[in-house]
């Protein structure tokens, strides 16, 4: 299915009836990753998943957004869907915007539930390592975009920016690893304490994206959250143990009851 939000064609996906749940797919994702999830929770929900822009099928968006412009965009996605109240469950970048959306005012529909799954939102702590890293990647992209350097070396940005930045860089579009680049950057920790509704987290004992230490941490400034480890999983922890994560969904979620 389609949609038209912010002049922007977005690909979707509904299941089920009842009342709406809405997916937020991480970074570098898509809808089709949450399909054994939508099945499960649309035995009692609307499951309404979504391509977020410059993700699968949806387009990509015409200037760098930050999260506060994927917010708002939800918040008009959701809107089309005429419901007064919605269940969010967000992964990694999903889970982000998600924390952003919380804390947005007037919202035009109230927040019953949220599952937030290896989420995004706490920045990480930078090493020594790291930042001598990106020092150097700065200092090197700066010189082989200079004018002549260009023209003399023309292939040479493109593989300095392959050996040095991360996979999920390096397969973005200019304007996605913008985006990328500024939303990384954006710590929301000082907005978890407004979140109000009952929150579940999720998260893979090996998340070595988003490390157990964030979901703590998430737990500790969210009023009503409480945190599930799963043993054996990583950053993907409802592909890695699926099994045993549909049925803490399932539980949270009242479906079987």
């Amino acid at each position: 299915m389609n949609v038209n939000i912010k002049d922007l064609n977005i690909n979707y996906d509904v299941k089920g009836s009842g009342n709406y749940v809405f997916l937020l797919h991480g970074w570098g994702s898509n809808l089709k990753l949450f399909d054994a999830l939508a099945n499960v929770i649309s035995e009692k929900y609307t499951v309404v998943s979504l391509d977020f822009p410059g993700f699968g099928l949806s387009d990509e968006p015409k200037e760098v957004w930050d999260v506060s412009a994927y917010s708002e965009f939800m918040v008009e996605f959701i809107q089309k869907f005429k419901c007064e109240k919605v269940i969010l469950v967000g992964h990694s970048f999903g889970g982000r915007v998600i924390i952003k959306l919380s804390n947005m005012p007037d919202l035009p529909f109230s927040i019953e539930k949220i599952i937030l799954v290896d989420s995004a939102g706490v920045r990480p702590k930078r090493t020594l390592k790291y930042k001598v890293k990106v020092g150097i990647y700065k200092t090197g992209k700066a010189f082989f975009s200079f004018g002549p350097v260009k023209k003399m070396f023309p292939n040479t940005l493109d593989n300095y920016r392959k050996k040095m930045g991360s996979s999920d860089y390096n397969n973005a579009s200019e304007t996605m690893r913008n985006i990328l680049v500024k939303t990384v950057n954006e710590d929301l920790t000082h907005l978890l304490k407004n979140i109000k509704a009952p929150t579940l987290l999720i998260w893979g004992e090996n998340d070595t994206a988003t490390p157990v230490s964030d979901g703590q941490l998430m737990e500790k400034n969210i009023e009503n959250a409480g945190l599930v480890v799963l043993k054996g999983a990583g950053h993907y922890s409802f592909l890695d143990q699926a099994f045993a994560f549909h049925k803490i969904v399932k539980s949270f979620l009242g479906i079987g009851e």
